[in-house]
């Protein structure tokens, strides 16, 4: 709905939230931080967006299995902000990483895949 001041402040209250209810390298808060960084993403704040992603892949690499594809979405989305910056060998290899860890935990004919191979 492009309404991003309101999108930015309920998800970092249900991140307030969640830190108080859940231990500090939970998946869960992973999720808030990858939501908004998406937000910061849509609205051209890409320095807060990348904070806001890379915090997310460092609870993801903790919490996680290292081929889990909520790390390959974390690098997509790194990738895309990148992108978004104009800094298109980060981008690149942000992108090129997601697609290794989708190629090992998901199928050959993944729709995921094909945006990996869309992103590079």
């Amino acid at each position: 709905m492009g309404e991003y001041s309101t999108a930015l402040s309920s998800y970092e209250r249900s991140l307030e939230i969640k830190k108080i209810a859940l231990p500090p390298n939970h998946p869960n808060l992973a999720a808030s931080y990858n939501n908004i960084g998406n937000v910061y993403n849509n609205m051209g704040e890409y320095s807060k967006a990348l904070s806001s992603h890379k915090r997310s892949l460092e609870i993801q690499k903790i919490a996680l299995p290292p081929n889990h594809s909520d790390l390959a979405m974390s690098y997509n989305s790194i990738g895309n902000v990148y992108y978004n910056m104009g800094e298109y060998s980060k981008a690149l290899s942000s992108h090129e990483r997601s697609l290794e860890i989708r190629k090992i935990a998901l199928p050959p004919n993944h729709p995921d895949l094909a945006a990996c191979y869309n992103n590079i």
